[in-house]
């Protein structure tokens, strides 16, 4: 049997070929897996659990069956739907993981984490970070009404892919002195992680000792997923 990781879909309305692909995969190859991991960025935005957004709806179904058919579904928030909250949760039957943390799969402790926490370089986005998951601060937010949420939400996009523009994107990429802590902390030699959107497996040494990284990608063009059985986890694409 396999352990299915994906992260950074991005769904939203105006992209419901990702959505078309998603709901597939959870309608096949997850139908057969141990478990379903997703680590951040399912949605594109998220702004309460709430919304009646019908192609969101789709999802939560989607979502929903796979849980019903006793595949354990496991969710990390990322920075674009770090407000799904416990409702969400309920309707699908989903897990919610905190950010990091760690698991074993095939006898193998690894790191997960949706990534961005460790992009330390980028210093005006981990101030925002900090706001955002502010447990005070997301309170006050979900208290304002829907249509006030939503228009937030459209700025905070528009903000963000303005700064994306704008920054080194080696910057923007996750720093590997953080990542190193981050493993001697927990005290394992793997991370599994998405968020930046370079798909890659990455080798290097902690302290002479084997250690790694595996990035998963985005689903803007094809899927990203990566396979884990009893010979070890596998970086794929998915075809459109």
């Amino acid at each position: 049997m396999t352990t299915l990781f994906v992260s950074d879909l991005h769904l939203e309305a105006d992209r419901p070929d990702i959505a078309d692909q998603f709901l597939k995969f959870l309608e096949t190859e997850a139908l057969h897996a141990d478990a379903l991991y997703i680590l951040g960025d399912l949605f594109e935005s998220w702004v309460g659990d709430d919304d009646p957004n019908e192609h969101y709806a789709w999802i939560k179904q989607g979502l929903r069956k796979l849980s019903r058919k006793n595949i354990p579904v496991f969710f990390m928030h990322g920075n674009r739907d770090f407000m799904i909250g416990a409702d969400f949760a309920a309707e699908t039957a989903i897990t919610i993981l905190p950010d990091p943390c760690i698991t074993e799969i095939h006898g193998q402790k690894v790191l997960l984490s949706h990534g961005d926490a460790y992009c330390t370089d980028d210093v005006e986005y981990q101030a925002v970070r900090k706001m955002t998951r502010d447990p005070q601060w997301q309170a006050m937010m979900l208290a304002k009404p829907l249509e006030e949420r939503l228009a937030f939400a459209e700025q905070a996009r528009a903000a963000s892919q303005a700064h994306s523009g704008n920054i080194d994107q080696n910057i923007a990429d996750v720093n590997q002195n953080a990542i190193e802590n981050a493993l001697r902390e927990a005290e394992v030699s793997l991370m599994l992680h998405g968020h930046t959107h370079r798909p890659a497996v990455h080798e290097f040494e902690i302290d002479g000792q084997p250690a790694g990284r595996i990035v998963l990608g985005d689903w803007y063009e094809h899927g990203s997923v990566v396979r884990w059985d009893d010979d070890g986890p596998a970086l794929n694409s998915l075809e459109r």
